[in-house]
């Protein structure tokens, strides 16, 4: 891991100065995180929001000058593509990045993460199949419902508990047909 520093030289670790040994980890100063080159987080950073809009605390939608709460433009989008999948079929994150030509599969999972509550979030998948961690039972329960396409199980995947995953070949969405 590279981070840089105030003067912009390259040091190894994350908190190592070259040539210091690899033993105790020094804690990082408080400020630390605002010496970082990438942002994470922070929505206003995304692509189609305007420069410097900061998001409001706690994951809430801004409000807009009237005072009628507004998504950040990317947000929007992404949510829009996401309501266009038919039932039973699933598009990654990476393919709603590609269908909108901004952003990538990160970006995309952000906005689920933070706004994907109000589409069906189900539908919209890791590039392996797996349905969302945490929601397993929950999409499993809309995929039955929709009849989404599962990958058959095998031997090692009968044990209890365990969560198939989609059968990406026949449940990934085309963009054209339902």
């Amino acid at each position: 891991m590279v981070a840089r520093g105030e003067t912009g030289r390259e040091r190894e670790g994350a908190f190592r100065e070259p040539g210091e040994e690899t033993g105790a980890r020094r804690l990082p100063p408080v400020d630390s995180a605002a010496r970082l080159s990438v942002a994470c987080g922070n929505m206003a950073r995304m692509p189609g929001n305007p420069e410097g809009e900061e998001p409001t605390a706690g994951h809430a939608v801004p409000p807009a000058a009237d005072g009628a709460a507004r998504l950040p433009d990317y947000a929007e989008r992404v949510l829009d593509v996401a309501d266009l999948i038919p039932a039973g079929r699933v598009l990654t994150y990476g393919d709603i990045a590609e269908w909108l030509e901004e952003g990538g599969p990160r970006q995309v999972g952000r906005v689920m993460a933070l706004y994907g509550g109000a589409v069906p979030w189900w539908r919209v998948v890791r590039a392996d199949g797996v349905p969302l961690p945490g929601k397993e039972r929950e999409a499993l329960a809309h995929y039955h419902a929709e009849g989404t396409p599962l990958r058959e199980s095998t031997a090692a995947s009968r044990s209890p508990g365990h969560i198939p995953r989609i059968d990406m070949g026949r449940a990934r969405w085309d963009g054209n047909s339902g």
